[in-house]
């Protein structure tokens, strides 16, 4: 059985850009002028990438030296090994493997009213693994979808799409080595496509995320 960790739609504006901007420090809030339930994060720019490590690498527990330096950059498809925390109880590995970044349209963000207006929504899709096998049951991992060459969306949405892209939260069972689910992570632009995912969890990887791109 799965559960959804589902959160209000809320679009955070600021002066800044096109005016629809907002920023990441790994939590799943967001601020909106007119959403009195969420607040706003702080963003992180992508640094400089380090060559690509090799995701065919079978990890098993993955002690910390077998898993992907920060800035290390995936093509979709790979499967990236990452160390994961979640709260203060539940720390682990996991295997995480972006299967694509899909386009959606503009209709899809009737969720979000009319902040969202004009803005492309970007369904990124992934497999999750439990690597290491201790217990992350419940744990909820996203991703943060970018711009071609890493460059932030200058947009953050909090939740989901139901039915279109489902964010989930790991099973309950997901406490075994070989363990796994699939989630999906939504992200959205008024300029440039998004050809980016970003793995930013961790003091680490916020200032180098890893990236896999197409």
């Amino acid at each position: 059985m799965t559960y959804k960790g589902r959160i209000g739609f809320a679009v955070a504006l600021t002066a800044l850009g096109l005016g629809l901007t907002a920023c990441n420090d790994g939590e799943d809030s967001a601020s909106a002028q007119d959403s009195p339930s969420a607040s706003a994060p702080a963003s992180s720019a992508p640094s400089s990438k380090s060559p690509s490590a090799d995701p065919s690498d079978d990890a098993g527990a993955a002690p910390s030296g077998d898993v992907a330096a920060p800035g290390t950059k995936f093509k979709i498809g790979d499967r990236a090994v990452l160390p994961f925390k979640y709260g203060t109880k539940k720390e682990g590995t996991v295997a995480v493997t972006v299967t694509a970044i899909e386009k959606g349209t503009e209709a899809d963000m009737a969720p979000f009213g009319d902040k969202a207006k004009g803005m492309t929504p970007y369904y990124i899709r992934m497999k999750v693994e439990n690597v290491g096998g201790t217990d992350l049951s419940y744990a909820s991992l996203r991703l943060r979808g970018n711009l071609e060459g890493g460059g932030p969306t200058g947009v953050i949405l909090i939740g989901d799409l139901p039915g279109k892209c489902d964010s989930e939260t790991a099973p309950r069972d997901f406490n075994t080595k070989g363990a796994s689910y699939e989630s999906c992570s939504l992200s959205a632009t008024k300029t440039d496509p998004i050809a980016v995912a970003s793995f930013e969890e961790g003091d680490a990887y916020s200032d180098s995320p890893v990236l896999w791109t197409s």
